[in-house]
């Protein structure tokens, strides 16, 4: 159960080797999660990640191993990773990406279709379990980590824009539906973050590190915000950016 501060003390990261949700980890143990079970599709580095969620404070740590390629795996992985909490799950988050390449991508129907299996698919899959189960122990939070891609989506990211934004609306939906069960759930729309997903691709405005994104998020689930922006002035340049005509739109942001 949460504790006294209502701060999370068991908590399952589906993606919890990707460099958000590691960052986001370590300040919720940080902050006395005590139990933490990261699922993703690297063991080394799901490994690196529960030593780091151990060194910032939590007592239990185990991982669980899937590939968000295949949607037809997500309900068992959430069950493992339920089960080896083994008791109250306080927070669920949701941190499966992949960016992909637009230009290659979009010529390649399985690829195109990775994109969508892994950023969509997978993921409703997944929180369709996840809510099953946090409704039936009457309480819960769970996290999605969805982007500002999909406020809007840019021709130059339509494969990975389109699924997060399938993902951000269908979660603003769900989170409709949880209203009055005693769970509920919060997006993240982060900006261009500093991540080995994001290396090597030039820099635009607003970029921020891992760290930044993760105090806003924790600042964001202790004000209990429906949708937490990172950095928060976006949420006022994509007040103005999702209403540009369209001409100007792509020559704004597809430049």
């Amino acid at each position: 159960m949460e504790n006294a501060f209502a701060q999370p003390q068991n908590v399952v990261v589906l993606g919890g080797s990707s460099d958000i949700a590691r960052a986001i980890t370590k300040k919720l143990c940080a902050a006395r999660a005590h139990t933490v079970v990261l699922a993703g599709r690297n063991q080394n580095l799901l490994d690196e990640a529960a030593r780091e969620a151990l060194d910032y404070g939590a007592s239990r740590t185990d991982t669980v191993v899937f590939d968000a390629e295949d949607p037809a795996n997500a309900r068992d992985t959430v069950a493992r990773a339920f089960a080896q909490v083994g008791a109250h799950v306080d927070l669920v988050i949701v941190a499966v990406g992949l960016l992909g390449d637009q230009t290659r991508d979009q010529s390649d129907v399985a690829a195109a279709t990775r994109v969508m299996n892994v950023n969509f698919t997978w993921p409703v899959a997944a929180l369709t379990e996840v809510r099953n189960r946090l409704v039936a122990q009457g309480s819960g939070r769970i996290l999605v980590i969805s982007s500002v891609g999909a406020v809007r989506v840019r021709a130059s990211a339509y494969l990975y824009g389109g699924a997060k934004a399938g993902l951000d609306r269908l979660c603003q939906g769900l989170a409709d539906s949880l209203i009055g069960t005693g769970v509920s759930l919060q997006l993240v729309r982060p900006g261009a973050v500093r991540t080995r997903m994001t290396h090597g691709l030039a820099e635009v405005p607003f970029t921020t590190g891992v760290n930044e994104v993760a105090d806003t998020v924790i600042a964001g689930l202790e004000k209990g915000e429906r949708i937490i922006w990172s950095p928060p002035v976006l949420k006022y340049v994509y007040a103005v950016l999702r209403h540009l005509p369209g001409p100007l739109w792509r020559k704004v942001m597809d430049r």
